[in-house]
């Protein structure tokens, strides 16, 4: 029973007293003593209590060899026995479906409760006080506002380019024309050295003759000669040559062709385009009269394709940008290349705000009333109980998680998804985006069973996000990726390796490498939960917390109650 309606429970038998009240033989200062020793005592036996070795007379059933230790060396039949015999047992099939049809809360709102608790907590008077002695309302104060943004979640996105692969083609055209050239025809010995004069540009080597004969004889009507002359050499020129005397000056008509790639510059020039493919476009006539000359050529026009890479700038953070609340942490580059065309960001970002509850008022404060003086229970606010409560259920965790083969505590299992970057269907948005409804659709559209999964148990608080490497790039530039998540049994354990491995530290390793390793028992002694921030699971476990014999202490004040008013009758 509540505090409060332990109260309430005094304020009904006090308004059905009887009216003989004024006539009492006991005195309301006697009464008041009465009540505040009674709750010395109260108080003595639970310290007591606390600091005593239980034993049979204390603690009812208490036995030293209780017939539940032959579970001691056998742990796991008590497992057994319980599943052999829970299709049978009602009290199984009582919680089992109280379980499945109890009301589901978020942890958002969860979160929010305990903010509002807390607050209450701090200043109890603030919000309890004004209840007026005749029974009539006091002044109401209202509850702390409903926030519901406690809870925090890894967002990320994405920045850098997007690359497209396409051709692209330009036009090649053969340019022909015809001019008039005039050779200019010279001699010049061999030995002479007067023939360096012909090392010209101009000048090309086209020939060469033998000298005169210097001696010979006739044979009949042959002249045979028995000594050449030197050789001469012929240059053709195409200007004239200073200090010489052409032999023969000719003219003639020459053909010059070209290819024109003006329209091909651009991306000839762009590093990004390669690979060039011509293909004829102009083939017909082969033979064309240019300058009143016919010219043959097998091709006069070309298309000339390029593959190209476009790279286009693109970003997908405006929402996470414009979310208040939401905190750049880091931005790293997704790929190893460089340079880097692809970076993620990591925001940290509140839930989403969830419906704002109506204002909400206290107006019953902690009084108790004896024959009509009324006295306020004073209190002083203290996190006592939840401290001990987190750290109980965290020791009952640590027993039930330990892993005696590698003697560690708390480990966790890799799970991870894989989005396009830039993509529309996100199936690793986490829990601050609610995915599509309907796992067969999202599975028809490319997520799989197990990243549905993965969402689900993030949603629940069950996992830590570490962080995302790319899966398969192109030219730098990331067109998959994967988040790596360390899911864990409870949300507990979570929130104990999160704010644990940053005490030892122990940050998480390469999200391609993470295996999500718990605590050595050496880790986990070093750690101070005291530093921790539990908000997230103390709705959880003081919801399921239930104070000892509280109906009967109120049982024994309420007859006390009655006795006082049975004494007081004539």
């Amino acid at each position: 029973m509540s505090r409060l309606n332990l109260h309430a429970t005094l304020a009904v038998a006090l308004a059905l007293a009887s009216p003989a009240l004024a006539q009492a033989q006991t005195t309301t200062d006697a009464a008041k003593a009465d009540g505040k020793a009674f709750g010395q005592q109260q108080a003595g036996a639970a310290q007591s209590a606390a600091t005593t070795q239980p034993d049979a007379d204390r603690v009812p059933g208490f036995s030293g060899t209780p017939s539940q230790s032959s579970y001691f060396d056998d742990p796991t039949a008590m497992e057994r026995q319980a599943a052999s015999q829970a299709s049978s047992s009602t009290g199984y099939q009582a919680v089992r479906q109280s379980m499945d049809s109890r009301a589901k809360f978020d942890s958002v709102d969860l979160d929010a409760t305990i903010a509002r608790s807390n607050a209450v907590n701090e200043d109890p008077l603030s919000y309890t006080s004004g209840m007026g002695v005749t029974g009539t309302q006091g002044r109401c104060v209202p509850l702390p506002p409903s926030s519901g943004t406690a809870a925090r979640y890894k967002a990320t996105c994405n920045t850098g380019y997007t690359v497209d692969s396409g051709t692209a083609s330009c036009t090649v055209t053969l340019q022909a024309s015809v001019a008039t050239v005039t050779d200019y025809l010279y001699y010049c010995p061999r030995l002479d050295p007067e023939c360096t004069s012909y090392d010209l540009p101009t000048c090309r080597l086209t020939g060469s003759h033998p000298g005169p004969c210097l001696q010979g004889y006739k044979e009949g009507t042959r002249f045979i000669c028995t000594e050449p002359g030197d050789p001469i050499a012929e240059y053709t020129c195409s200007a004239p040559v200073s200090g010489s005397t052409p032999v023969r000056v000719t003219s003639r008509q020459v053909v010059t062709t070209s290819k024109d790639e003006s329209q091909c510059a651009s991306l000839a020039a762009d590093t990004n385009c390669t690979n060039p493919v011509e293909t004829c476009t102009e083939s017909d006539p082969v033979t064309r009269t240019i300058d009143g000359y016919a010219v043959t050529q097998p091709c006069w026009a070309w298309r000339r394709d390029y593959q190209c890479n476009r790279f286009t700038p693109a970003q997908d953070c405006t929402t996470l940008e414009q979310t208040p609340g939401c905190n750049l942490e880091q931005e790293y580059c997704l790929t190893d290349e460089t340079p880097c065309r692809t970076f993620e960001r990591v925001y940290d970002c509140p839930v989403p705000d969830q419906p704002q509850d109506p204002n909400q008022y206290i107006c019953d404060g902690d009084v108790y009333c004896i024959d009509g003086s009324c006295e306020t229970i004073q209190r002083q606010p203290n996190t006592e109980f939840k401290d001990a409560v987190v750290a109980l259920n965290a020791m009952d965790q640590a027993r039930r998680e330990f892993d005696p083969n590698n003697l560690t505590l708390f480990k966790g299992t890799r799970e991870s998804c894989s989005s396009k970057v830039f993509g529309i269907l996100n199936c690793c948005k986490g829990k601050g985006f609610p995915l599509i409804p309907g796992i067969q659709l999202l599975v028809a559209l490319g997520c799989s069973r197990e990243e549905m999964l993965l969402h689900e148990k993030d949603v629940q608080g069950l996992c830590a996000y570490v962080g995302t490497y790319c899966s398969s790039s192109f030219l730098g530039v990331c067109l998959t990726k994967r988040k790596v998540y360390c899911c864990f049994e409870s949300k507990l354990s979570r929130i104990l390796q999160e704010q644990g491995r940053a005490q030892l530290p122990k940050p998480w390793a390469s999200p391609k490498t993470e295996q999500c390793a718990g605590f050595t028992i050496d880790e986990f002694a070093q750690l101070d939960l005291s530093r921790m921030d539990f908000s997230e699971v103390y709705a959880e476990f003081t919801d399921a917390a239930r104070l000892p014999y509280e109906l009967q202490a109120a049982t024994q004040i309420q007859q006390k109650i009655e006795d006082y008013y049975a004494r007081a009758r004539p």
